[in-house]
């Protein structure tokens, strides 16, 4: 075979929506182990935040929001920390609840980081107690992994086994922040009694330290890519966790070496998995844990070479950064598919300094502007000290910062095939992809609208995460399934999950703000579908869809689906009144074609809730003929 063919060959298969991986490595070529030995920067020497015992330095980094600080520990002065049971890691395996497991371990943890930066702000021993307390407490517990992910463990099942040790998201994050405060207060630990510095290192160099570098079974490493493997933010976010740790408490040259090398060839592979358009599959409410956790990793590993192996000038790392502002629609509102939600996805002060560190005007000013409309502290970075440091760091900068508004511009990611077209009024997603995405829900084709910044037709997002959310199970939730997003039902048929269920023909045509695809493939091959070609065009005054089938020998009437906020007024034949907050349009139909249905969904769902309310619903047309060729207009309009 020619390298001519083989070229060829290569471009067939990145255009294609089930095949991700593209192997740049772009992460081990910058980060050689030569270039490790000549930069990195050795027994925490890197670190740029103040010792525990530098008052001046943390009365300047902490600067008005110190008050703060203090106030918030002194309301975990007596905090009694709470116990987790076994029968409440066995209730995920028993009923699928996770959140009995969780919620006291999170407010443990939260309790514990409150308690740090309430000392670190005031430095006077008050909460050293606490911290104690906090410290002993978690070296007490026999693994610090979630019960939804204790299936690692080679024992499977929920509870967690004493004589293995493995790395999740909950343990990664546990081991991050008693990593840093092992970090500022092990001799202030040697004052109150010698056992429990020691106590505390050897629970790390055991759970976090030898778990990483004794294994590479842990799927969320990437090692070993196969064609329809997932790598989604798992891998940045441990390893970034990871990192953390080796570098704040291992001094052996060697086996930092080590061990940072191969966080480098864990997170090129997620690097790997990614499309170059950077648009995140996951949507934007994990973007803070996807893109937002590669950029902290990133970070992390340039403050610890002096700046030298950062890989911000990396065009992937700029695109998966941006991809947060291209998603943002208004109010909080923003674009999501798959398992993200409609509301929030970002917080200013990460994508300020992700901005900033990859030269985006674009992500800045987006900062900028949530800065502005949400009204609140730009102090983030939630239960992760890094991020409450950097956050610190950056505060004085972000709060100053001006921007010009602008109006986002279209965006089109031709790898994730994404589709965002925009006018003065309407904000219209759309999506081509494939049905094994990270997160997945069985979505091809399926389109959003907002309205003066308000959705109006949606995407529900997930609900609360069970056992049942990423098991054999998964499709039988409502959420996930093609028929609650706004789709068609075909001869009876819905789509299916796997990456071979996939758009065909996906085409944006900017000049005519339009987005065509066929989704034909993404139903089973029983549905008997030659093809299904859906366009959106996007009009000042309101959207076009189109849709032309054909069809082998249909037995079962066609459906079209539409998902809505607010409740649908059906009562004009041909015309139904969406209605959603304070705005309406108007869904034209056929009605020599159609006859239409309503159904209200409940949302008893607290995650769900918050979002929409109490209820949303569904609009399903259905044929009044079997056809096996035909065509369907649908417009919506503001009349």
């Amino acid at each position: 075979m020619t390298k001519l063919m083989l070229s060829g060959l290569l471009i067939l298969l990145i255009s294609l929506p089930g095949f991700a991986f593209t192997e740049r490595n772009s992460l081990q070529k910058v980060v050689t182990a030569e270039k490790l030995n000549h930069t990195l920067i050795r027994n925490q020497e890197w670190v740029p935040f103040p010792t525990y015992d530098d008052r001046a330095g943390w009365a300047e980094l902490m600067g008005k929001y110190q008050t703060d600080y203090i106030k918030k520990g002194e309301r975990s002065l007596n905090y009694n920390w709470k116990t987790i049971k076994a029968s409440d890691y066995l209730e995920y395996t028993r009923s699928g609840n996770r959140n009995i497991m969780q919620d006291p371990y999170n407010a443990n943890r939260n309790a514990l980081l409150a308690l740090t930066m309430a000392e670190l702000a005031e430095g006077k021993g008050r909460f050293m107690d606490q911290i104690v307390n906090g410290v002993f407490f978690m070296c007490e517990q026999t693994s610090w992994v979630l019960s939804a992910h204790l299936s690692a463990q080679e024992i499977k099942g929920s509870l967690p086994d004493y004589r293995e040790q493995v790395i999740d998201l909950g343990s990664g994050e546990a081991g991050a922040m008693l990593s840093w405060i092992y970090f500022f207060f092990n001799k202030e630990f040697d004052k109150v009694h010698p056992i429990i510095a020691p106590r505390l290192r050897h629970e790390l160099q055991e759970r976090i330290l030898d778990a990483y570098m004794n294994t590479d079974k842990y799927w969320w490493l990437g090692f070993n890519y196969k064609p329809g493997t997932i790598i989604n933010n798992w891998n940045p976010w441990c390893n970034f966790n990871v990192l953390q740790s080796f570098l704040l408490l291992e001094n052996d040259p060697v086996k930092l070496n080590q061990a940072i090398e191969k966080t480098v060839r864990s997170v090129d592979q997620f690097m790997n998995y990614n499309h170059a358009d950077g648009g995140c599959e996951e949507g934007p409410s994990y973007w803070d844990h996807a893109a937002g956790k590669l950029y902290d990793y990133l970070k992390l590993l340039n403050m610890a070479t002096g700046n030298q192996l950062g890989l911000f000038n990396d065009p992937l790392v700029k695109h998966m950064g941006e991809y947060i502002a291209h998603s943002y629609v208004g109010n909080d509102w923003v674009i999501n598919f798959a398992d993200a939600s409609a509301k929030g996805g970002g917080g200013a002060d990460l994508i300020f300094r992700y901005g900033k560190a990859v030269e985006s005007t674009l992500m800045m000013n987006h900062a900028a502007y949530l800065r502005d409309v949400r009204k609140a502290s730009v102090i983030g970075g939630g239960a992760q000290l890094f991020r409450i440091f950097e956050s610190l760091q950056f505060a004085e900068e972000l709060n100053n910062y001006t921007y010009t508004p602008t109006v986002a511009p279209d965006k089109w990611y031709p790898e994730t095939q994404f589709c965002y077209i925009r006018n003065k009024k309407f904000v219209l997603a759309s999506k081509g992809g494939n049905n094994n995405e990270s997160h997945n829900h069985n979505d091809v084709g399926t389109f959003s609208l907002y309205y003066n910044q308000t959705p109006m037709f949606i995407d529900a997002g997930v609900g609360t995460y069970t056992r049942q959310t990423f098991g054999k199970e998964r499709y039988s939730i409502w959420c996930m399934q093609s028929n609650y997003h706004n789709l068609p039902l075909i001869n009876g048929y819905a789509q299916v999950n796997g990456a071979e269920y996939q758009a065909r023909e996906t085409e944006y045509n900017k000049k005519k703000k339009s987005f065509r695809l066929d989704i034909a493939k993404a139903y089973p091959a029983d549905a008997g579908i030659n093809h299904y070609y859906r366009k959106y065009t996007l009009q000042n005054n309101g959207l076009i869809i189109e849709d032309s089938f054909d069809l082998q020998n249909p037995t079962t009437e066609n459906q079209v689906n539409f998902l809505v906020w607010g409740k649908p007024d059906i009562t004009q034949q041909g015309a139904i009144g969406i209605f959603s907050e304070n705005e309406k349009l108007v869904l034209h139909y056929d009605k020599s074609l159609f006859t239409v249905s309503t159904e209200a969904i409940p949302q008893p769902d607290t995650r769900l809730s918050k979002v929409w309310g109490k209820e949303i619903y569904r609009i399903t047309l259905t044929a009044k003929r079997i056809s096996t060729k035909g065509n369907y207009i649908f417009t919506i309009n503001e009349k």
